[in-house]
């Protein structure tokens, strides 16, 4: 006896309907339509896309899905925020696990330095994600000074 295609219930050979779900079955012989892969991006703007890159500590998620997007596959503006969202949480990441770790090791007399110094580099980074948002919400187009640089050489190369 055959099982329904979605639910896994009992479903008799002579049934085109799942009694449960109500999915449609497959007669026997027959092979499942091919499903044709959507893609999640397919109803949101180019703006929108690019101002989810900048959400702080969690836009590199956003990022990753814009850049493996089919819809954005070929717009240079929201693949270039998308790579410059990504660099900027890398710029954040290295802040966090390599200058933090790095100043709590005892050099002598501690002016307050060992939490100020990447602190104050996170609280940048914060500003500069917030100003992004702002930019991009306002239809601007904004590079930064390094990490611009490298997402725009990152557009140009996926090209």
């Amino acid at each position: 006896m055959p099982y329904c295609v979605q639910c896994g219930n009992q479903v008799r050979d002579t049934d085109r309907f799942c009694a449960v779900c109500g999915t449609a079955q497959v007669p026997p012989g027959a092979t499942a339509p091919p499903t044709v892969p959507r893609d999640i991006l397919a109803g949101i703007s180019g703006r929108n896309a690019s101002l989810l890159c900048y959400i702080p500590l969690v836009g590199w998620v956003a990022a990753i899905v814009v850049l493996a997007s089919i819809r954005f596959r070929n717009d240079a503006e929201v693949r270039f925020n998308a790579f410059q969202g990504l660099y900027l949480f890398v710029a954040y990441l290295l802040v966090s696990w390599v200058l933090s770790p790095f100043l709590m090791f005892p050099f002598g007399a501690d002016f307050g330095m060992r939490h100020f110094v990447p602190g104050l580099l996170k609280a940048v980074i914060f500003g500069i994600w917030i100003f992004m948002m702002v930019k991009i919400s306002q239809g601007q187009q904004f590079r930064l000074p390094i990490l611009g640089e490298l997402a725009e050489r990152s557009v140009t190369e996926q090209r």
